[in-house]
């Protein structure tokens, strides 16, 4: 066993270089880079200055070196579309300063082993080193993805269970149709429903539309503070949960289902042991180990995968938001520094998912079964 954890912890190194390989080249095919961003907004804030620089004279008189300052515009404009007019020792400080001066494959080994010894550098845009960005905006995160995964197990748990014991019956019917009907909407647009309805959007102006707190939060006492923050976390955890539950459930009532039909279930109702006593007494342990051990995959899941949109659309300042305005604004070391991040932790919690099967059900042997 301890022979499959090593293999399955090595593997991390690949599986993480390869995802970091491929989206580096995805990123740099993709148009519009940080040189892009600047010179866009020196086109758009200083219009005059640079169209004047493009030279200004009668008839077809150049001035001397004009010919070389075209050959330099030219060549700034070949890699950088929209580049025309802006002074080509410009372009060059830039490409140094991002560090685009040096090839492709120089640029993402440099980059790799700074992030081994995890150096993530400073944003391109913000006056800040990308680990500190991220440890500030880790709480907003943390917080929707922990209190969504508890909500969804207290849901999801018991109403597999019931759906397990009413198999068949009207129940479990209306229930898997509410089901499907909530996994088939997309969270985020669950999200603007409820804001429609309870933010102010067009009926009711119960919840508050952005934020984690209010403003005067720092000077509320501790009853004040908590109640504020689960009234402005509680639309945003509510779209989250509502897409989260659907697979969990059906998971529950299958895992149920199994143990119902096995022989020591039917011997227990044999010894005449009631319902509840067989249910909760000998099968919920043998079948919520797989659930159980499943829950740090699940909150990797939320906290990666379903809070991005949900915290763009309530303005909530985590990893989300932090990761769509990076993409926004070609980011490269927030970009890159929270892929890397992310993706290693998300490898790791496998792993730690594969130790939780074991540690839940000691007759789980991976090494066997790979065998």
């Amino acid at each position: 066993m301890l022979a499959y954890f090593i293999r399955r912890l090595l593997l991390i190194i690949p599986t993480l270089f390869g995802i970091m390989v491929l989206n580096f080249l995805i990123v740099q095919a993709a148009p519009g880079g940080p040189i892009e961003q600047i010179v866009a907004k020196l086109h758009g804030t200083d219009v005059a200055a640079t169209a004047r620089m493009g030279g200004s004279g009668s008839g077809d008189v150049a001035a001397p070196g004009a010919q070389s300052m075209k050959a330099a515009d030219a060549a700034a404009v070949s890699r950088y579309p929209g580049a025309q007019g802006v002074d080509p020792e410009l372009i060059k400080e830039l490409e140094h300063q991002f560090g685009f001066d040096k090839p492709l494959h120089e640029r993402f080994f440099k980059m790799m082993a700074s992030y081994a010894r995890f150096d993530f550098g400073k944003s391109y845009f913000r006056d800040e080193s990308v680990f500190s960005l991220v440890v500030s905006k880790m709480p907003v995160s943390i917080s929707l993805g922990l209190w969504t995964t508890l909500i969804v197990y207290l849901i999801s748990i018991p109403l597999g269970i019931r759906k397990a014991v009413k198999d068949g019956t009207p129940f479990d019917i209306w229930s898997s149709a509410a089901i499907i009907a909530g996994y088939a909407i997309p969270s985020f647009l669950f999200a603007v429903l409820l804001i429609v309805v309870f933010a102010g959007g067009r009926y009711l102006d119960w919840f508050p539309l952005r934020g984690l707190t209010s403003d005067n939060w720092a000077s509320m006492d501790w009853p004040q503070r908590i109640g504020d923050y689960f009234w402005h976390i509680a639309l945003p955890v509510l779209a989250l949960t509502i897409g989260g539950f659907a697979s969990l459930t059906m998971l529950t009532k299958n895992s149920f289902m199994d143990e119902i039909n096995k022989q020591y279930v039917l011997t227990a109702r044999a010894k005449g042991l009631s319902e509840n006593r067989v249910l909760y007494g000998h099968v919920f342990r043998n079948a919520m180990l797989i659930v159980i051990a499943g829950f740090p995959s699940a909150f990797v899941a939320i906290l990666f995968t379903g809070a991005l949109l949900i915290e763009v659309i309530f303005s909530l300042d985590g990893m989300g938001l932090l990761g769509f305005e990076a993409a926004i604004n070609r980011d490269y070391p927030v970009m890159f520094g929270t892929l890397y991040f992310f993706t290693l932790v998300g490898l790791a919690m496998n792993v730690v998912g594969d130790l939780a099967y074991v540690l839940t059900d000691p007759r789980i042997d991976f090494e066997t079964r790979e065998g």
